[in-house]
């Protein structure tokens, strides 16, 4: 599949897709979300709480 075919089955231009696939920016989360779905990828998220100190009380 192409950039270009790819984006626009996410809803985005062909230099977003390159971007996104040589790390030169930041990705949305909802456009990352949106091209695994197109690709029909299972992905897991994991997330590790590095500061155990941190209070989320206030």
């Amino acid at each position: 599949m192409t950039q270009q075919q790819l984006g626009e089955l996410v809803g985005v231009q062909k230099a977003q897709i390159s971007k996104l696939e040589y790390s030169l920016t930041d990705a949305r989360f909802k456009t990352v979300i949106k091209v695994f779905k197109v690709l029909n990828a299972k992905v897991h998220f994991s997330v590790e709480l590095l500061n155990q100190g941190v209070d989320f009380s206030s």
